[in-house]
């Protein structure tokens, strides 16, 4: 019997808690959303299998060193978010991955791409109401635009105790985006207003999407300077895309750099999601108010796009692309199709649907660089 105990002292079993337990189911349902229903599984497996790694008694994960002892493993990961390394770097790749000519073709969806970030700022009013200061409140009403690196980003800079629940709610409603926005979108559209059918976007040039990248970059940051980070890589992303001389740094920003960061992002994420951080009512909280600033986002880009209309004689717009002005690229602009295609099976709105899909990423950044001015105290040079 001693020899038993005593093997039964050298495991960590005596370590578990009801909290860790409760935590093992969450990351059952969502490896059970990423790996069945396929909801974004780049994201969700990584931060459900870290989430599994905050919720054992492990050794060596995520000590902080102390005199000549390293930290562990995840200690120095984690450095990535907490330096503000990783969510650049995504953008990087989505900056290399976007093709922003439907924007440039049409202009005019960038208000749509606009008018979707009232989510954002409804829903920190929203969090004020009830009790969140403003920096978590910032941090909260960024999930509105559909963009998880953003969120994970303004978390960190402003709420980095929300930083597990801001990130999963994002994730979590970025794939949901096919089942969040269609009832919002049929209940402000008629089926004659979802039939609409938009011209065809004129071929943007190459030069005019290398202008593009570097007229953003200045107006941006000379506007918004706390988006600086954001911004500047989305923008390298996208010029070394479309510049064509650059093909190998280009396709290792879509690929390699894009998925390795992605990898330590989500685990970085799943890390702080221990069962007495997580299991809290704020975070009940913040997964209702992520419902409710999906909604007003998608609810103002409808509206504007017929709020638009009013004003325009021919070539009008289908308001259904004005749910695309949701970051959430490109799924929000397929939803608009598919939405589109069932009151018109003739009618094609993807491309249509791209302006202001990626104007919505640029908002969205924008958005959080205007929160981490106002709220977080960051120093305006370099």
């Amino acid at each position: 019997m001693e020899t038993v105990q005593h093997l039964f002292e050298l495991t960590a079993i005596s370590g578990v808690t009801w909290r860790m337990a409760v935590m093992w189911v969450v990351v059952l349902v969502l490896l059970y959303l990423a790996v069945y229903k396929k909801f974004e599984p780049l994201l969700l497996v990584p931060i459900a299998f870290g989430a599994l790694l905050a919720n054992l008694p492990t050794e060596g994960i995520v000590n902080e060193p102390v005199g000549d002892h390293p930290g562990g493993l995840f200690y120095y990961i984690q450095q990535g978010v907490h330096l503000e390394i990783f969510p650049p770097l995504i953008f990087m790749g989505v900056g290399a991955l976007t093709d922003f000519g439907p924007l440039i073709a049409a202009p005019r969806t960038l208000l749509l791409g606009a008018a979707a970030q009232f989510g954002v700022f409804a829903t920190f009013l929203g969090a004020t109401a009830i009790g969140f200061t403003a920096q978590e409140a910032g941090a909260i009403g960024i999930i509105g635009g559909a963009d998880g690196p953003t969120s994970i980003f303004l978390a960190n800079k402003l709420a980095p105790d929300l930083l597990a629940p801001i990130a999963v709610a994002a994730y979590s409603y970025m794939a949901l985006v096919p089942l969040l926005q269609p009832p919002v979108m049929r209940a402000l559209t008629t089926k004659k207003e979802r039939a609409i059918r938009m011209r065809s976007l004129r071929k943007v040039s190459r030069l005019e999407k290398l202008i593009f990248a570097l007229i953003v970059t200045v107006a941006v940051i000379l506007l918004v300077p706390a988006a600086s980070a954001l911004i500047g890589m989305l923008m390298l992303g996208n010029f070394m895309r479309e510049s064509g001389v650059v093909e190998r740094l280009s396709k290792a920003a879509q690929n390699e750099i894009i998925n390795a960061v992605t990898i330590f992002l989500g685990t970085s994420v799943g890390i702080t999601m221990t069962g007495e951080r997580f299991l809290q009512g704020e975070t009940l909280k913040i997964l209702a108010l992520g419902v409710v600033a999906f909604g007003i986002a998608t609810a103002a880009g409808v509206l504007m796009a017929k709020g638009m209309n009013l004003f325009i004689k021919e070539n009008k717009i289908n308001p259904l692309i004005g749910s695309a002005g949701v970051s959430a690229v490109p799924m929000a602009a397929r939803v608009s199709q598919v939405e589109g295609q069932r009151a018109d099976p003739g009618n094609f709105l993807l491309m249509h649907a791209m302006g202001p899909n990626v104007a919505g990423v640029i908002g969205t950044a924008v958005a959080a660089g205007y929160f981490i001015a106002v709220f977080g105290g960051t120093p305006t040079g370099h």
